[in-house]
């Protein structure tokens, strides 16, 4: 057997045996599906045949504007030495045994968040929103179903808030995010579907991403819903006029974008804005030009220096869809992502590591042997001191159609319409805000 064989088959063997532990990403301002963080660089979250047969078959043009894909992990629950539930994502063997992912560990947590998998079955099941650590403080069954029933209560506080503000902790002077109504609310629907089916399943198969936000100290985030139609072609009936109503009601129907999510900064009060999708479908065009100008305002001023970099993503994305021939993006979001720490291009690394700078990383390839998830490679605006780094990216694609999927019965024609009429007007919304602040 040769040297590189049994290096292969050891690897396989020693990666088998440690669990990545999962974190919410708070980052998170959009969308139904749980999204975790399984690394600095690296989120997952559940596999959809359809969006993973996307990122597996996407042409090459339309690489740069989409996360970068880095491979599938098997996601399961226990519960750790200190009786909390835990999600646990290990690699990922093919049916011949092979390791799917090169390396599942080249992003993830710190050592001491790195758990030997057992085979133990969880004995409770409890829901946490806090941050899964060994460092929590052991807690009782009654007290946790009073901490249960106060989380209960400030999740439903949240649910109804559509805008939402939020002061941030600071560390050594650095604002720090770590919660997020949003994520939260999808996190806790996770866990409870994942306690609710605890008797029938315990493994799923999660999709790695890249985070998309890992350079920002404070990302601001805004997650648009794009297109004037949102259904797939799979969709029942009910689903269908469900979604045809709420275009309808929304500025979906009228320029073909309406807000889905949004997390800003206000340097000036150290605050976070939220506002989720609610109050995104009740916007009216005016109040959908408000919400832009808002997110690309620090409390301070409009951040006018991220506009022309958003624009030239946003042509350079239109051109590349005109020439994408059959597909549809049914449901799929724009994420615009910025740096709400306006004097920072990069954000700081710890331990003054090799990080610092772009790292031999980066430069050669990121996790799992893939490019880089850099502005050079990703497509993103310079990173160089004095650039602001602005990424704009299309995301979820559960509902995307083309005719490479044999097994569609719907085969669509020409360009996908609805989503380039969306980017057209938001083109020319967020011009004539560059305009109107250059007066």
């Amino acid at each position: 057997m040769s040297p590189a064989i049994e290096a292969m088959q050891a690897e396989q063997q020693h990666y088998s045996s440690k669990g990545v532990l999962l974190e919410p990403f708070v980052h998170q301002v959009g969308g139904h599906s749980c999204v975790l963080r399984f690394g600095e660089q690296t989120i997952c979250k559940p596999l959809i045949p359809r969006e993973h047969q996307f990122y597996k078959s996407l042409p090459a043009e339309m690489r740069k504007f989409t996360p970068q894909y880095r491979g599938v992990v098997s996601v399961s629950f226990e519960e750790d030495e200190e009786g909390n539930l835990c999600l646990i994502a290990y690699p990922l063997h093919s049916e011949q045994g092979g390791l799917e992912n090169v390396d599942p560990t080249a992003d993830l947590e710190p050592k001491h968040k790195v758990l030997k998998w057992t085979n133990k079955k969880p004995s409770a099941m409890m829901l946490d929103n806090e941050n899964y650590g060994k460092d929590r403080p052991r807690h009782g069954r009654k007290d946790e179903k009073i901490k249960t029933h106060n989380r209960e209560e400030e999740l439903e506080r949240l649910q109804q808030a559509d805008v939402l503000y939020y002061s941030l902790e600071k560390s050594n002077a650095v604002p720090q995010v770590k919660h997020n109504p949003w994520s939260l609310k999808c996190h806790q629907q996770h866990l409870q579907r994942m306690k609710e089916n605890a008797k029938h399943r315990n493994q799923y198969k999660f999709i790695l991403l890249e985070n998309l936000t890992w350079r920002h100290t404070v990302p601001c985030v805004l997650d648009l819903k794009m297109g004037t139609r949102q259904h797939g072609d799979d969709a029942s009936e009910e689903k269908k006029a469900t979604q045809i109503r709420k275009c309808q009601q929304s500025t979906s129907a009228t320029i073909g974008v309406r807000l889905c999510g949004m997390q800003v900064y206000h340097s000036a009060s150290g605050q976070l804005m939220f506002m989720n999708k609610y109050h995104g479908r009740k916007l009216t065009l005016a109040g959908f030009k408000e919400a832009l100008f808002q997110f690309f305002h620090n409390g301070r001023r409009l951040r006018h220096e991220l506009l022309s970099p958003v624009l030239r993503r946003l042509r350079d994305m239109q051109a590349a869809l005109e020439a994408c021939e059959s597909y549809r993006f049914y449901s799929s979001s724009l994420l615009i992502i910025y740096d709400g720490e306006a004097t920072r291009t990069r954000r700081p690394r710890h331990n003054g590591s090799k990080e610092d700078d772009l790292s031999e990383e980066e430069e050669e390839g990121g996790a799992f042997g893939f490019p880089c998830s850099g502005a050079a490679a990703s497509g993103g605006t310079s990173i160089t001191e004095g650039s602001p780094v602005v990424d704009v990216r299309m995301i979820d694609f559960a509902h995307t159609t083309c005719r490479h999927y044999g097994e569609d019965s719907v085969v669509h024609e020409g360009q996908d319409s609805g989503y380039i009429f969306g980017l057209q007007n938001l083109i020319t919304i967020i011009s004539q805000l560059e305009e109107n602040s250059a007066d």
